[in-house]
């Protein structure tokens, strides 16, 4: 049977009756899994990684392992996404921006300014909208098991503070590869620099990079703080983080394993997203006391006339405006 989304959807419908039964994962053998991800040990993706790990081991009476590898200890975002690809590492999770170069319609996701809080972004992620976007993996080799997050995307930098447009431009910037990002501070008139996230410290500490954008929570799992002193709240972009595993390897496991492993990364999906909302006051009041500068009431109104409407007119003339008006149409 070849799985579409429609068929894990149903499968990950009926796993009620799975988790009463773990002698039927019994009887298939030991499943071990292999998970990597970027982020530093103290983030939330780690944290929910192992929930998992445990969640997977009880459920499946021991049946189904998963060893965790952080901090890209088994390669940076791209390698990893080549790793599950081609079947020699199990699951993996960073953010949209990497993925887009393999579903391109996945960018409507970090469209600058499109979301309007956290009730708008959980709308879209676990209804149809998320349905419709994770289907987009069919074909590449991966399938997306949930959508986690990376959360509300901030300036920082080591050469002055940023309230308004005017004063990011010339910054050399650290963005992600994903095409809005990268239209969004070349208008802006910043300097975009795509590079891996696991070389990103050490550009910040080199002065190969002026700053770079990334969510509280990150900024100081990372310790950017030790190489950047100016942050601002300038909330431009939301980041999703698509939790990927093989196609092929998730076809071959059995619809009641597939049923338990994609039951488990929903439910972490959500989990993760809510230990990032309690991290974010936290994280920000640590970075301040760590000596970053904050501006905590940048002119958003103008970053946002500036860039939002022409990167969302960019995406709509190569891909329609449908998307964007689905997600505008969730807001309310």
């Amino acid at each position: 049977m070849t799985l579409t989304r429609r068929n894990f959807l149903t499968t990950a419908a009926t796993a009620t009756g799975l988790m009463a039964a773990p002698a039927i994962l019994r009887a298939q053998g030991t499943l071990a899994l292999r998970m990597g991800h970027p982020h530093p040990e103290t983030d939330s993706w780690q944290d929910t990684a192992l929930w998992m790990a445990d969640t997977l081991k009880e459920k499946s009476g021991g049946e189904i392992t998963l060893q965790v590898f952080p901090n890209g200890l088994i390669g940076n975002d791209p390698t990893m996404i080549n790793s599950v690809r081609a079947g020699s590492l199990d699951i993996m999770v960073t953010g949209n921006p990497f993925f887009t170069s393999l579903a391109p319609e996945l960018n409507v996701l970090d469209l600058p300014y499109l979301f309007q809080n956290r009730d708008h972004v959980a709308r879209v992620l676990d209804g149809e909208i998320g349905d419709r976007l994770r289907s987009d993996f069919e074909g590449t080799g991966l399938f997306a098991l949930s959508l986690w997050e990376t959360g509300w995307r901030h300036v920082t930098n080591s050469r002055r503070p940023v309230a308004t447009p005017e004063d990011i431009k010339g910054l050399k910037i650290r963005t992600t590869p994903n095409p809005a990002h990268i239209e969004a501070f070349r208008l802006l008139g910043a300097v975009p620099t795509p590079m891996a996230f696991t070389e990103l410290f050490t550009a910040l500490e080199m002065g190969a990079v002026d700053g770079q954008e990334n969510p509280t929570t990150l900024i100081l799992n990372s310790r950017f703080y030790e190489a950047q002193k100016y942050l601002s709240l300038t909330q431009h972009a939301f980041t999703a983080a698509p939790l990927v595993t093989n196609a092929e390897k998730l076809e071959a496991m059995g619809e009641d394993r597939r049923t338990l492993l994609i039951e488990t990364a929903q439910e972490g999906a959500r989990r993760q997203r809510a230990l990032n909302v309690e991290r974010e006051e936290t994280s920000l009041a640590t970075l301040k006391d760590e000596g970053m500068e904050v501006v905590e009431e940048p002119d958003r109104e103008a970053f946002r006339a500036i860039v939002a409407d022409e990167v969302q007119a960019k995406f709509a003339s190569e891909f329609g405006s449908d998307l964007i008006d689905q997600i505008n149409g969730a807001a309310a």
